[in-house]
């Protein structure tokens, strides 16, 4: 079953601009039915309708249509006729690539950040604060945005180093990275402190320059969260 999901127009919320016209009816699908199934609301297998997404968001079916294609062409949903549409499980594989990759680019942008040590007073403070505001989602309980911080903080860390061709790589990890975090912590309720004690770890080796030994703390780290 999905969640119910209100969605106000624009022009009926508080202080909005009746002015300013709501994004595409397409867009606005799109956008819905992916944070559904990035933060595990529609799981791997699920299957719906396009008349569900259609309903939540009082549009046509023919837009919802539009979004469901252009999610699957980013092999988050299958498409099955005459029944609806399914949602793609994790590829078997993909999220140990996916953690293959961050090991390497992360290991990499601070190394190269430890190079340029009059950068990493302002990198950490950067990582402090991601810290800060993680640790406050998991205070309040809120899985998805604890999930998400956590992401963004892993990005802080690729940002440090510098490179643009890697952070721009890493980027396109984000929404592989925000189903895996979900699919790892909400099964795990004692995770996420151990993770933000954690991310303070490796906060800390950053700050002593060491590093070599922050590639062997961060596979420790996606290790406990994601191997377990």
């Amino acid at each position: 079953m999905l969640v119910s999901i209100h969605v106000t127009p624009s022009s009926d919320r508080p202080g909005g601009n009746p002015e300013r016209p709501d994004p595409p009816a397409a867009d606005r699908a799109y956008a819905l039915t992916k944070e559904l199934v990035l933060t595990g609301e529609l799981p791997g297998g699920h299957l719906f309708s396009e008349g569900d997404i259609a309903e939540r968001l009082r549009m046509s079916r023919t837009p919802v249509r539009e979004a469901f294609i252009r999610l699957q062409t980013e092999g988050l949903l299958q498409l099955i006729p005459k029944r609806g549409v399914v949602v793609l499980p994790v590829p078997p594989g993909e999220a140990e690539d996916v953690l293959d990759a961050r090991e390497a680019i992360e290991a990499a942008a601070v190394r190269r950040l430890v190079r340029q040590p009059e950068l990493v007073p302002a990198a950490l403070e950067r990582l402090r604060a991601a810290l800060r505001t993680q640790r406050a989602h998991g205070e309040s309980g809120d899985l998805h945005a604890f999930a998400d911080a956590d992401e963004a903080f892993h990005r802080a860390i690729v940002a440090a180093g510098g490179n643009q061709l890697m952070i721009d790589f890493y980027a396109t990890l984000a929404d592989r990275q925000r189903r895996m975090n979900i699919r790892a912590i909400g099964p795990a309720p004692e995770r996420p402190s151990a993770i933000l004690r954690e991310h303070q770890e490796l906060i800390t080796i950053i700050a002593s320059g060491d590093d070599s030994a922050f590639g062997p703390a961060l596979r420790t780290h996606l290790d406990r969260t994601h191997r377990r």
